[in-house]
């Protein structure tokens, strides 16, 4: 698949991976984290984009901050590092007929660095570096460089939501205004 080099809004969905109660608070920056990843969530619902949220078994479910955002956010169980190990997800996925994930979650160098590197090069696939976090810094760091090695894009937040956003002075620009200044 031939990579663009802008997001465009009819062909992105957004993935949260494990943001859940018992993973945020180990992680670096917790905060950052799920306020950027609301910031993702407000963008996805003002342009009305597909979002999967996904929680691995046994940790708890989405933060509150994040399921209030984005109500009802019927995210995928599973066990599996990789996301697309899960027919469940790989199956949401394929319904959307969208070609670009943007990815936000944790943990970076595991669940979020398995996935990113399986859609490649199927999907065109973007993780927000300012939303996505490890327990250690240095695994981050590491996830992110084998990441960009491999062909994701490493994008940031307001990247992400300028680059759908495409320009000032519209309805949605204005809806976002108050998460982007």
């Amino acid at each position: 698949m031939e990579k663009e080099p802008l997001i465009t809004r009819d062909k992105s969905l957004l993935v949260v991976i494990d943001m859940q109660e018992r993973l945020v608070p180990a992680m670096a920056e917790p905060a950052k984290i799920v306020e950027n990843t609301k910031r993702l969530l407000a963008l996805a619902k003002i342009m009305d984009l597909p979002v999967i949220f996904t929680e691995q078994e046994k940790l708890g479910k989405t933060v509150e901050e994040l399921s209030k955002e984005y109500p009802s956010p019927d995210p995928v169980s599973k066990i599996a590092f990789n996301c697309f190990l899960s027919e469940a997800f790989a199956s949401r996925v394929e319904n959307t007929h969208r070609r670009t994930l943007i990815i936000t979650g944790i943990e970076a160098h595991i669940c979020v660095a398995q996935t990113a590197l399986s859609a490649y090069p199927r999907f065109e696939v973007h993780v927000a570096a300012d939303a996505i976090s490890s327990r250690a810094p240095l695994n981050l760091h590491l996830a992110l460089e084998r990441m960009r090695a491999w062909g994701v894009t490493i994008t940031s937040t307001e990247m992400v939501i300028y680059e759908l956003l495409r320009k000032a002075g519209t309805d949605e620009f204005r809806a976002m205004l108050p998460l982007i200044k």
